[in-house]
């Protein structure tokens, strides 16, 4: 796996609105939502870093079990962090190599409405590390 940078971290929140408006309003960060009604909220224009959001848990659920409960036998996760590589066929290339280690995923190889490729697995801490090709950070 050559992992090119880390692109992107998100906290995990179930917590309603308090976590956005802790770091909207009282650490000034640029969080903003994709479309007016997502709960999602993130940026690309914060210093050294590629990508910095706040998932809401039922989000983080439905993108990795297409329900919008995080499965009781897992650890419920804290946060994200989202390893770029070069193009989407080295996703795929991950996927087979972490699942040649043993490794279970949350989800295979597959590519959002977004256009982001990624795989992702769930350490035994709780956070979600996916491997990424995002072609818009390749620009």
């Amino acid at each position: 796996m050559n992992i090119l940078f880390v692109s992107g971290v998100s906290l995990i929140s179930n917590a309603g609105t308090q976590t956005k408006d802790l770091l909207i309003n009282t650490f000034g960060l640029p969080l903003k939502p994709p479309q007016p009604e997502d709960e999602y909220v993130f940026s690309e224009k914060i210093g050294g870093s590629k990508h910095f959001g706040v998932w809401p848990l039922s989000q983080a659920a439905e993108a990795c079990f297409g329900k919008k409960q995080w499965p009781a036998e897992h650890p419920v996760p804290q946060i994200c962090i989202e390893f770029e590589v070069e193009n989407a066929e080295a996703v795929a290339s991950a996927e087979a190599e972490l699942r040649a280690l043993g490794h279970q995923l949350l989800h295979p190889t597959r590519t959002e409405p977004w256009g982001q490729t990624v795989c992702r697995i769930l350490t035994a801490e709780g956070a979600i590390l996916g491997v990424s090709f995002a072609p818009w950070l390749h620009t």
